[in-house]
């Protein structure tokens, strides 16, 4: 299952829910699911702190649910200035 809609669902949200929270059109927010286009990152941040779990659990790249904590997102920002 889509990792958005697995998010989306745990909720009990309908996805015209989601895309009013984070101000886009009920009909992107459907694409996004179908990953039929590519979420914009600011879109991304916006869902993942939404969601409360990391934009690497979205696009698939970790199995962890729970969102990093803010202390390594630092310690990653700073290792790459």
């Amino acid at each position: 299952m889509n990792r958005l809609r697995e998010l989306r669902e745990d909720r009990d949200l309908y996805q015209k829910d989601i895309a009013k929270l984070i101000h886009i059109d009920q009909s992107n927010y459907s694409k996004y699911e179908l990953e039929k286009i590519n979420i914009p990152v600011e879109t991304l941040h916006k869902l993942a702190d939404y969601y409360n779990t990391s934009i690497d659990y979205i696009l698939y790249r970790t199995d962890c649910r729970k969102a990093y904590p803010k202390s390594i997102v630092n310690e990653k920002t700073v290792q790459l200035n």
